[in-house]
């Protein structure tokens, strides 16, 4: 009885470790996307350097926690909820890597527009953009460190707003590229950090939708997620 206790709550231990490990990798990628959306709009080339630096530990971490899951799995073979949230942690650390990338793209393209000081201010165009992602991405982590469904549920809907931005600055700069074609380069660049952007914002929406599935055993990728976000609501209730 004693030896199985034992390894009941040495699971539960590595369980709670990677779930620990996850929110240490989010809280760097996070602070990652903050250091990169301050290095463009303020064209601080050497903050932008340290972003690239720092993608580097991001990762490493993916790999060591990948790691950690697939041991969990050989030696407990995990079963229902355990397993679900062990595959979803898997699943998040992908993402999460992603939305590091997206950061040290931006770093990179921060870097470049300061470097040959770039006269056009388009780059300014994307701090409502940029605040709009950065919400959504500390939610996603909240609604992840509390296996929360329902934010899960209302993050999710946020990624609308941010295509709906990203929409916008799109035209924004198709129509200044047309009237000044002399700056077309840099505001390809700044088109290229909206989209990392974006992006940032798909992959906290994955996220989300991996918390869904932890918690209720769900899949809700590719389907409509007011309906989804109803029904359970009205179950709920």
């Amino acid at each position: 009885m004693e030896k199985t206790s034992h390894i009941s709550n040495q699971f539960d231990h590595d369980l709670e470790s990677i779930r620990s490990n996850v929110l240490l990798m989010g809280g760097l990628v996070e602070v990652n996307v903050k250091n990169a959306i301050k290095s463009l709009l303020e064209r601080d080339q050497a903050l932008a350097e340290e972003v690239s630096t720092a993608d580097f530990q991001v990762n490493k971490m993916e790999i060591e926690i990948d790691e950690e899951c697939t041991q969990i799995i050989a030696r407990r073979q995990p079963a229902a909820g355990d397993l679900r949230l062990v595959l979803t942690v898997v699943k998040v650390i992908t993402d999460l890597e992603r939305i590091g990338d997206e950061a040290e793209k931006i770093g990179r393209y921060a870097q470049t527009l300061a470097s040959k000081k770039a006269k056009t201010g388009m780059h300014l165009e994307l701090d409502t953009l940029a605040q709009k992602v950065t919400s959504m991405l500390n939610k996603t982590l909240d609604a992840f460190a509390r296996m929360d469904a329902v934010q899960a549920l209302e993050v999710v809907a946020l990624d609308i707003r941010i295509d709906e931005e990203f929409d916008r600055i799109s035209r924004l700069l198709v129509s200044h590229m047309m009237e000044e074609p002399k700056n077309i380069k840099s505001m390809l660049r700044v088109s290229w950090c909206a989209r990392s952007l974006e992006r940032i914002g798909d992959h906290a929406q994955n996220i989300c939708e991996y918390v869904i599935y932890s918690v209720h055993g769900e899949d809700v990728r590719h389907t409509d997620i007011d309906k989804v976000r109803k029904e359970y609501l009205d179950n709920k209730g």
